[in-house]
């Protein structure tokens, strides 16, 4: 049985806006379905309103994975981590972008937008994307993340 995958779900406040913005049509060129969970507007804007729906929807199985993006990465990072089952990772390169899938088994991938080209950003989604999870060793630290 075939199983569609699941929309790529996007967050980012006002200085993730032109990468998301681009991202998503890069994914939505690749075949994906996107959801954007905002924001909409270069205006000044705080990145928790728009973090905390991504996370719940990636922990709901709405979405899967996140993309999340903010001037340094940091606070849209800080935010999604706060709910239990999200694995965020902040990346700035493609090693970072490929480790997060492989050894972490993230599922989200963080952008620091003003450290990163678009052109970079494609890159790690693409990475991101096509990497999966190792397993093995990395299974059992990967279960010892969640506070119980």
């Amino acid at each position: 049985m075939d199983t569609q995958p699941l929309p790529i779900g996007f967050a980012c406040d006002h200085a993730g806006l032109e990468i998301k913005r681009a991202l998503m049509k890069h994914v939505a060129e690749l075949g994906y379905e996107v959801r954007d969970f905002g924001t909409d507007t270069s205006d000044s804007c705080d990145y928790p309103d728009y973090a905390h729906p991504l996370a719940e929807a990636v922990e709901a199985g709405a979405v899967y994975p996140g993309i999340g993006l903010c001037g340094s990465g940091n606070g849209i990072g800080m935010t999604l981590n706060k709910h239990q089952s999200i694995r965020a990772a902040l990346c700035w390169n493609d090693e970072t972008a490929r480790l997060s899938r492989a050894h972490n088994d993230a599922n989200v991938l963080v952008l620091p937008a003003r450290f990163v080209t678009v052109e970079e950003a494609m890159r790690m989604v693409d990475i991101f994307l096509s990497t999966t999870f190792d397993g093995g060793r990395h299974r059992r630290r990967v279960e010892k993340i969640p506070v119980v």
